[in-house]
């Protein structure tokens, strides 16, 4: 039964267009996780060995200041330029530990959720892209690079109806392919680059009917004999399925349950509900995320 309405909800053009390109973004996580990790850890220490300062345990309240949202790094005195320029909020992180965890420095540079993150390889693309657009250590890259993914990881993971146009998809697949070039002398991004191209052009209506074949009228000029060796099972697919709806849950239940701000809470809230109406609309989904859906009818209760 589960795979009969995962083969229904593939029978949607526009949903299964959303499903790839969300199974992009992981794609790219999972290249960028090892390149960002080494990064971080030489600019956490880049900064302890140009100033000792740093070193030392911070003597005062880390606190944000400016409206710019710029922390002290702990220790570092207030005229010295070793300072952390954030994009995100101060729960993020802890800067009394910026001395010791390089990690916890490279949160201040996140969007909100990532506090109890403690490596690249469990943050998700948004968090990874963002730090990389933040933080001035990685001025090597095209930053229009990035931010244009990041518009387009927005758009994606805001649509409401968890769908997406062919033309939209045509413009991601270039904007994807812009910034794996920029990193094109990082071995794992090679191979994602191929993963991704793969994925945008694999025929996962197909592949779940089980006739293990791509429809060559969507395969856009990628050689025939790399493409036929993707046979990828319905029991993959809906992997990736759950996978790709817990992250989103998760992103927005925490901001949800935690927001101060009554604009943010309240876009939130409108995304979970209608998350929330089409996991009640598939049985199969309902059942697999049902202490979720209870988490949402809670949040609702208390509105």
């Amino acid at each position: 039964m589960v795979l009969e309405e995962l083969a229904v909800r593939l029978n949607d053009r526009e949903y299964k267009n959303w499903l790839k390109a969300a199974r992009c973004l992981l794609l790219l996580r999972e290249g960028l996780h090892p390149f960002i990790s080494h990064h971080m850890r030489a600019f956490h220490g880049d900064l302890l060995n140009r100033n000792t300062l740093l070193r030392k345990p911070c003597q005062t309240s880390c606190r944000p200041r400016g409206a710019k949202g710029v922390f002290r790094v702990a220790g570092s005195d207030p005229e010295t330029p070793q300072t952390a320029k954030c994009h995100s909020e101060l729960d993020n992180c802890f800067p009394p530990h910026w001395r010791t965890d390089h990690w916890e420095l490279a949160k201040a540079y996140m969007p909100r959720g990532q506090g109890k993150k403690t490596g690249a390889d469990q943050c998700d693309a948004s968090a990874l892209l963002n730090l990389i657009n933040y933080c001035d250590y990685f001025q090597s890259v095209d930053l229009k690079c990035v931010r244009e993914v990041i518009r387009y990881r927005n758009e994606l993971m805001h649509s409401c109806e968890l769908q997406v146009k062919d033309e939209w998809m045509r413009h991601y697949q270039t904007v994807l392919k812009n910034l794996v070039r920029q990193f094109s002398h990082v071995p794992q991004m090679a191979t994602v680059g191929r993963q991704i191209e793969e994925m945008l052009t694999v025929d996962l209506s197909i592949c779940i009917s089980g006739l293990d074949r791509m429809d060559s009228a969507d395969l856009d000029g990628l050689a025939r004999d790399s493409v036929s060796q993707w046979e990828i099972s319905a029991d993959l697919i809906s992997q990736w399925e759950v996978e790709l709806l817990q992250e989103r849950l998760q992103e927005l239940l925490h901001p949800a349950a935690a927001a101060d701000d009554d604009d943010t809470k309240t876009q939130d809230t409108e995304q979970l509900k209608r998350l929330s109406g089409f996991l009640q609309a598939n049985r199969d989904l309902a059942e697999r995320f049902s202490s979720e859906l209870q988490a949402i009818n809670s949040l609702e209760a208390k509105e």
